[in-house]
């Protein structure tokens, strides 16, 4: 396959999360969301603003793109630099992408220092985080593989040797196999199962796409 092909796989993450934590009386909630827009993001924040509409601040951020293409943070009134900038560096150095945060506080009557918000924003995300399942996304292809019920038993084999499980497999006049598989790895798989099926399986390519591994559930 074509090396324009290729891109890189990213971490995300598949459900959202909210955690809590509290520093000097004040409350920090972290909110956490897959999203895939720009969009999905904005509508995301406003609608966690109007949910906490009394709480003094809503500091936001977001990344998205298989390479973090887009990222903004807001510091939404507290001290520049204190509050977005923090979270989006938690979500940059995490791996993660196509994903937003908001960390709500409610103040507690104690400043803080510009030291004690960066700790306290960073910690919130960071205990967000932590109640959210991730997983790997990686561009893959859709593949189908036709052969004989002679072959069927020996790519099934090939396939699960070579670690996958989520196999979807159609018995009719032939045996058809579906998958999704990473990209770069179809010329390996390709090469494998025509030297097991002395070339009798035929491999067709459906479609090009970002999917989740599930093996990395």
């Amino acid at each position: 396959m074509d090396e324009t092909d290729k891109k890189d796989s990213f971490r995300m993450i598949t459900t959202g999360g909210v955690a809590e934590i509290v520093e000097k009386k004040s409350r920090f909630i972290a909110t956490l969301k897959p999203v895939k827009t720009e969009e999905e993001a904005v509508e995301f924040i406003e609608s966690i603003k109007k949910q906490y509409w009394d709480a003094r601040h809503n500091c936001s951020a977001f990344v998205i793109g298989s390479k973090g293409e887009l990222s903004r943070c807001s510091d939404d009134g507290e001290p520049s630099g204190t509050a977005g900038k923090p979270m989006l560096e938690v979500l940059l150095g995490e791996g993660i992408k196509n994903v937003a945060v908001v960390v709500t506080r409610y103040f507690g009557g104690t400043l803080l220092g510009t030291g004690g918000l960066v700790r306290a924003y960073t910690e919130a995300v960071r205990a967000g985080l932590s109640k959210c399942e991730t997983a790997c996304c990686r561009y893959g292809v859709h593949l189908q593989i036709d052969t004989d019920y002679n072959g069927g038993g020996k790519i099934r084999y090939l396939l699960e040797q070579m670690g996958y499980r989520d196999i979807e497999a159609i018995y009719s006049d032939q045996v058809s196999f579906r998958l999704m598989i990473p990209v770069e790895e179809y010329d390996q798989i390709k090469k494998e199962i025509i030297e097991v099926t002395n070339g009798k399986a035929l491999l067709k390519v459906h479609e090009k796409k970002y999917y989740i591994d599930k093996e990395s559930l």
